[in-house]
């Protein structure tokens, strides 16, 4: 593999995937201030790609969040270029695996232009977050494909189902979580009883979900991963403070709702990074010799 492609591919993954992650926040952000249907139409706002006389802050939250989405696109569609161009220098499933971020991207393409031409339906939205959370996973299994790692480094070893299980209970989750949100569950249940067992199923849901994040961040703790498991357990400590802030004020305060999905997919971008990275990278070609002999002299140097 060539140094200088593999660095290159691994650093617009990188960069979509953080573009990724601050588009679910402008998308949640769209959802609690009311500004899904700002714009009645799609893929154009009041007929026009720019929409100067309709302008308030929910159409332009409306547009932002489909340009932003554009702009996601076009970097994919980079992406799978540049991967087909250098597949001779790239693992062979690489360039299939970027392909199948396009099709992805394709397919939240079209549940967002569902999500206007349905009028926001509940389960459209919620496949609408469930799809770009897979994007997001998706595009840090390719980064890490890229990004060698010596013997030495310290990633957490832990099993990779522990860490998958925890994976999949977090993006669970994020779908109730997304159900929830648009069904309105919250403000039904607490006025009338209405869809209370929507609301209740995401309640529920935290307890196992946090048992098993707590369990594997005292598995990686034991390990000697205590950096990772702390880093683990503070993004935890984040939501579970989110989410209780969200439902005790009654989604009545936007940036808490809009924090809890990002620290959400956040959680979940940092368990799927750190079991591809410590499961799938290739080790690095330096000698584990070197390596050891290295971290030894850092050790035993004395600071002038």
């Amino acid at each position: 593999m060539t140094t200088s492609i593999a660095s290159q591919l691994k650093r617009l993954c990188g960069h979509l995937a953080i573009a990724t992650w601050l588009l679910i926040g402008i998308g949640g952000a769209t959802r609690v201030m009311n500004a899904g249907l700002a714009c009645p139409d799609w893929p154009l706002c009041y007929g026009s790609w720019l929409p100067w006389q309709q302008f308030n802050l929910q159409v332009f939250l409306e547009w932002f969040h489909r340009l932003d989405a554009a702009g996601l696109g076009l970097g994919t569609l980079v992406l799978v270029v540049l991967g087909w161009r250098s597949r001779s220098q790239l693992p062979s499933w690489w360039p299939w695996a970027a392909t199948s971020c396009l099709v992805l991207i394709g397919l939240q393409a079209t549940l967002g232009a569902l999500t206007v031409t349905e009028l926001l339906r509940f389960d459209i939205v919620t496949a609408h977050l469930g799809t770009a959370l897979l994007f997001l996973v998706s595009l840090l299994g390719l980064k890490a494909a890229l990004q060698p790692r010596s013997p030495m480094t310290a990633e957490p070893a832990v099993p990779l189902p522990f860490i998958a299980l925890a994976a999949i209970a977090v993006y669970v989750q994020c779908l109730l979580g997304a159900l929830v949100g648009s069904r309105w569950a919250v403000h039904q249940c607490l006025a009338g009883s209405q869809l209370c067992g929507v609301l209740q199923s995401h309640l529920w849901g935290v307890l196992p979900t946090t048992l098993v994040i707590a369990c594997l961040a005292g598995v990686a703790w034991w390990w000697g991963q205590r950096r990772w498991a702390s880093q683990l357990g503070g993004l935890l400590s984040l939501q579970l403070l989110l989410g209780w802030g969200t439902y005790h004020w009654h989604l009545q305060i936007e940036p808490l709702t809009v924090g809890h999905q990002m620290v959400g997919a956040a959680l979940l971008g940092f368990l799927a990074s750190s079991g591809f990275r410590a499961h799938f990278s290739p080790l690095s070609s330096v000698p584990e010799e070197s390596m050891y002999d290295v971290k030894q002299r850092q050790q035993t140097e004395v600071p002038a």
